[in-house]
């Protein structure tokens, strides 16, 4: 089993990084910082003639990196009740995927499976519920597995720590990773 964690916040070593490093304590697993990628923006060009069109960017080897693991770790800090940009530009790419003659994005995705960890500062554990449901209907969309998620409560840097509650559930997390 090989997991791969996509890092969606703008802030090295913040919060939702924390809270992803207790859940993977021990466990080998590849990073993706995408704040030190460039992804840019859908041009959605699925129904004009000719469709997508190759983008100069950072997309086509995150995307192939990504589809090499089994587990899929989102890690997003919250920011307005949603994940963050840069982790949003690189799912709304995934309709480029879906359409690639090179592969069956839907069909190797589905073979994966996804997790969610999420970390806000106002009332998160309610607030970010959106945010996970975003996530459900995105993953039911391309058949990719939802086994799970953790919401963390933490503002400043470093905050996370005082989450017990989410120290717990990495813990849980951590053993059920352990496992597959």
């Amino acid at each position: 089993m090989s997991i791969i964690v996509l890092h969606g916040s703008t802030r090295d070593d913040g919060n939702t990084e924390q809270l992803a490093e207790h859940v993977l304590k021990g466990i080998p697993h590849d990073n993706i910082l995408l704040r030190d990628k460039k992804i840019l923006p859908i041009d959605d060009l699925r129904h004009a003639e000719g469709g997508f069109r190759p983008v100069e960017d950072d997309y086509d080897e995150v995307i192939q990196r990504v589809l090499e693991h089994d587990v899929l770790i989102f890690a997003t800090p919250v920011y307005w009740y949603g994940m963050t940009g840069i982790l949003k530009n690189f799912i709304d790419r995934w309709s480029q995927s879906l359409r690639d003659e090179r592969y069956d994005f839907k069909a190797l995705i589905a073979q994966k499976r996804a997790y969610v960890i999420a970390v806000g500062g106002d009332q998160p554990r309610i607030k970010a519920l959106p945010l996970i449901q975003q996530f459900k209907y995105t993953f039911d969309f391309v058949n990719l597995p939802f086994q799970g998620y953790i919401i963390g409560q933490a503002s400043k840097p470093g905050d996370i720590v005082k989450d017990t509650r989410a120290a717990k559930e990495a813990e849980w997390l951590n053993e059920e990773l352990r496992q597959q």
